[in-house]
């Protein structure tokens, strides 16, 4: 725990000067009892009831004034809190491989499926984008707290041939960091070699980019990656270099694998195509990002793959202020400590 006004902690020091003044009090109070009162007064006053409950009120008091000295230095403590500003990038694989039905009733319709359901568990104030990748990579779905419209991207997915895993992740990154000039073309084909464009053409409007710091992994407490994939690149950015600039960024990738690891050949209507997925890869962007992997073989497992994600991405761990929740208690007890004293000796305190 740490403190934004250290200083005021010396008031603590009142706490244990007043348990003194409150003994000295008793005792002295004990003497004039003594000398004054009668034998039946005594008696009254030493009875086993007596001596414990007359202690509580002042004791919940003294708590009290504690917890309200501890509040005047704003103590400072990680607590975990809904997150309010959060983004999540759903990046799916679109590849012709996804039409396979070793899981029900399709690798596609599943995967559909459990994003739609991981969608019904998160908290509504969590924005959540999708990003698709087969061939080359595309945003489908800015990030949005409309549930509606994230649904219906999903239902719209259209397959096609090719697996550019890094290139998902690398449109997810422009989604989540667009100040930055992030071009995903200029990544696949080098500066000033896009795709359509010449050497001579000129740049334009094109806002300078911003200077990028790279940060420490897992440290962007504000976005993550959920990636999902059933094969191996085979096309677009190097896999481990966009988990490398993601990891430079603060972002968590969670990668789900969905598939076949030892590889076979499946045929579907007619043509057939080897189907292995990069398991090694998927495990390494998710350690190098500070996420973690998980491998799905079916349709269940893939629904309880998206509940743990959705559990697990819900909150956020901060250093939050806890000077009112002090307040607050130190209110309690000292409405308490008056209320015992009103029930017990008709008095407060």
């Amino acid at each position: 725990m740490t403190f934004l006004w250290p200083q005021y902690l010396w008031l603590m020091l009142a706490v244990p000067l007043l348990v003194l003044v409150y003994v000295w009090l008793l005792r002295r109070k004990k003497k004039l009892v003594l000398r004054y009162a009668s034998l039946a007064v005594i008696k009254q006053a030493v009875s086993p009831a007596m001596g414990w409950r007359r202690h509580v009120p002042p004791a919940l008091f003294l708590l009290a004034l504690a917890l309200m000295l501890l509040a005047a230095s704003r103590p400072l403590a990680v607590v975990s809190l809904p997150s309010d500003h959060a983004t999540i990038v759903l990046a799916m694989d679109v590849s012709l491989s996804m039409r396979a039905t070793d899981v029900k009733p399709n690798r596609l319709v599943a995967a559909q499926e459990a994003a739609k359901a991981f969608l019904k568990e998160l908290p509504r104030n969590i924005r959540v984008a999708i990003v698709t990748f087969a061939g080359t990579a595309q945003l489908v779905q800015p990030a949005t707290l409309n549930r509606e419209d994230l649904v219906a991207a999903i239902d719209r997915f259209q397959m096609q041939r090719g697996t550019a895993v890094g290139s998902g992740i690398v449109v997810s990154l422009q989604e989540l960091f667009p100040d930055e000039g992030i071009d995903l073309s200029e990544m696949i084909y080098g500066a000033g070699q896009k795709r359509g464009k010449s050497l001579d053409e000129p740049a334009g409007d094109k806002k300078p980019k911003k200077e990028f710091v790279p940060v420490a992994p897992g440290s962007f407490e504000s976005a993550a990656i959920v990636l999902l994939t059933d094969g191996r690149r085979t096309t677009g950015v190097e896999t481990q270099e966009a988990a490398m600039m993601a990891a430079n960024h603060g972002v968590r990738v969670y990668s789900v694998g969905l598939g076949t690891v030892d590889g076979e050949v499946a045929g579907m209507e007619g043509w057939s195509m080897y189907l292995r997925l990069d398991e090694a890869s998927l495990k390494a962007v998710a350690q190098v990002t500070q996420g973690e992997y998980y491998y799905a073989n079916n349709a269940e497992a893939l629904k309880k793959v998206y509940e743990k994600l959705g559990t697990r991405l819900q909150v956020d761990k901060k250093e939050t202020e806890i000077s009112g929740l002090l307040a607050l208690a130190a209110a309690v007890l000292s409405i308490g400590a008056a209320a015992l004293s009103l029930l017990w000796f008709n008095r407060i305190l």
